[in-house]
């Protein structure tokens, strides 16, 4: 039996390449920022808010890496990419606030973001 057995499927694109890798580096933060909030002794407010940050990274960081691959049609891609910026805007916005002091004025816009997208991949998988 050969030791290597070449895959005959195309690759996949780049876009799509990128966006299961930054799914990938979502769920690492995840579990880091779920590690610090749960051992750096924040307050409990703070500790609620880092794990909520990293809950939605995490699950939307799978979901990328999941999806991404075989996503062949640009626009799964571009609902894709509405996912990252959006879980983006929500998670790292509810731990910039607590890192960095910044406003939590943009983080209802990640979520509404988020929602947005996954209606139009729900959208988008009855259609192909």
């Amino acid at each position: 039996m050969s030791a290597s057995v070449s895959d005959s499927r195309p690759a996949a694109p780049l876009s799509a390449r990128l966006l299961a890798a930054s799914g990938g580096v979502l769920a690492a933060f995840a579990v880091a920022l779920s590690a610090y909030a749960a051992h750096a002794g924040a307050d409990p407010h703070a500790q609620a808010r880092l794990q909520t940050a990293a809950v939605f990274a995490f699950g939307h960081g799978i979901a990328l890496a999941a999806l991404a691959p075989p996503s062949r049609r640009a626009l799964t891609r571009g609902l894709l990419g509405a996912l990252l910026l959006g879980v983006i805007v929500f998670a790292g916005g509810l731990a910039a606030a607590h890192f960095f002091g910044a406003s939590t004025r943009l983080v209802p816009y990640g979520g509404s973001l988020m929602i947005l997208a996954w209606l139009g991949y729900a959208i988008d998988a009855m259609r192909r």
